[in-house]
């Protein structure tokens, strides 16, 4: 393993559930060990509430506001909050304001980023554009391989 230098600018850029996730460090590059994502949040953007069975993921805010909630806790946090989900807990974020917001994600361990990958849609003009019903199918398909529960509403 050797060390790795990127900055944003030079990683891959993917659009994930309407999201652009910049892979900064994959998991082939750190034994496994973790992978690290700049995501960035449109208004009205992140996932659906779901579960990891294999990672845990740290979540770091750098620009706007993003409302976490995990198992039946919620917070809205800004630039310098962190916030800690376990694998095993139910999990979702979403940008509720008016503005982009942009975090920090790093998922222990790696692989969840193959999925994004698999997954992804191309970034057009630096966005991601609204999720198709096709590519929300294509991630629904996913998500059992990668060990990942989607909870439905209700």
């Amino acid at each position: 393993m050797k060390e790795v230098m990127r900055k944003a600018a030079g990683s891959r850029k993917i659009a994930v559930v309407g999201d652009v996730y910049s892979i900064l460090v994959a998991g082939e590059e750190t034994g496994g060990a973790a992978c690290v994502i700049e995501a960035v949040v449109p208004p009205g953007g992140g996932p659906p509430l779901h579960v990891h069975s294999r990672e845990d993921e740290l979540f770091y805010v750098l620009e706007g506001e993003i409302t976490f909630h995990v198992e039946d806790g919620v917070v809205k946090a800004g630039p310098g909050t962190s916030v800690f989900a376990p694998r095993g807990r139910r999990h979702r974020f979403a940008n509720e304001s008016a503005r982009p917001a942009k975090m920090l994600v790093t998922i222990m361990p790696a692989g969840l980023e193959k999925m994004f990958m698999e997954v992804s849609l191309p970034v057009v003009d630096g966005a991601a554009g609204a999720p198709t019903p096709e590519h929300m199918e294509a991630v629904m398909a996913a998500c059992p391989r990668y060990g990942v529960t989607i909870v439905p509403p209700g």
